[in-house]
């Protein structure tokens, strides 16, 4: 899949679809409502996980025709690899209770799809304004790493770095974020398909379109039937991630750092994050101004 390059046009970013169907069909509602085509949307992956339609979600966003970054999920359905690959420590709640959904998952994913998954890209690269952004789902040493908000700055400026770009957006956390790291920034869009374990039921996705001088990157709830998600999801026999759709709580916090962790349940409020574009810096050597996104 070629990079996208010069993006004049407004991005629309999401994570996450987890094979919930209601919330990636209210995804697409949504784009096509605010005009915005399919080749400017992106997802950064994991497309199936704990939710009880996988390969109806699958077949949606490829007919869809959005551009798609390969997640862990999608590696390791791909290739038919035993488990999820999600990063998550031997013996936690996480990797118990994954070993159901990725059972049922796999037994719903067809080889057509397998393949297309294999063929994915394991990042997306584009420019805005000069600014020069990276697509990816973990991080850029390891796709299935999980980065937050707390992780360790340097090593997220590091990699941004490395990667020879100004901005990394990542995907797998769950958890949307905006942080400026010196002239540098990451985001994460967070996911539709599960809540950001903040007590509401709304996925979450990330608009970025260029304004007077700079990139404006914007976080959205995504509202849309997560009843019916919850009763499929139950049906199916994932309990506890039929009861996170409703209750907008994870079943677990194994992978969550303190910080994060102590924030569980607290509602988060959709902000504005001001970057200031690389063409503006290179006349106007001020700071971008940042508001980034916030718990009520």
């Amino acid at each position: 899949m070629p990079e996208l390059v010069n993006v004049t046009d407004r991005l629309l970013v999401f994570g996450g679809p987890y094979s919930n169907l209601a919330a990636t069909a209210a995804m697409q509602r949504r784009a096509q409502a605010l005009g915005i085509a399919a080749e400017c949307v992106i997802c950064t992956g994991d497309l199936v996980a704990y939710c009880a339609e996988p390969g109806a979600t699958v077949d949606l966003v490829r007919d869809w025709g959005i551009q798609v970054v390969m997640g862990n999920c999608e590696e390791s359905l791909g290739f038919s690899e035993p488990d999820c690959g999600c990063g998550f420590a031997e013996g936690s709640s996480c990797s118990t209770l994954a070993l159901a959904w990725y059972r049922y998952a796999d037994q719903r994913i067809g080889s057509g799809q397998r393949r297309w998954m294999r063929n994915l890209p394991r990042s997306i690269d584009f420019e805005i304004s000069g600014t020069r952004f990276k697509v990816l789902h973990g991080s850029l040493a390891s796709i299935n790493e999980f980065v937050f908000a707390s992780s360790n700055s340097a090593a997220k400026l590091g990699q941004i770095r490395e990667a020879e770009v100004d901005v990394i957006i990542g995907g797998h956390s769950g958890i949307p974020f905006g942080q400026a790291i010196e002239d540098c920034h990451w985001l994460n869009a967070g996911v539709i398909g599960m809540p950001a374990n903040d007590g509401t039921a709304n996925g979450w996705y990330m608009l970025i379109e260029a304004t007077d001088g700079a990139i404006e990157v914007s976080w959205h709830r995504l509202e849309y039937d997560h009843a019916a998600a919850s009763r499929s999801t139950i049906a199916a026999g994932m309990r506890e991630y039929g009861q996170a759709l409703t209750d907008g709580l994870w079943p677990s916090q194994d992978i969550l750092p303190p910080p994060e962790r102590a924030q569980r349940g607290q509602p988060l409020n959709p902000l504005l994050l001001r970057i200031q574009s690389k063409l503006q810096r290179l006349e106007d050597s001020s700071q971008s101004a940042v508001t980034g996104i916030a718990r009520a």
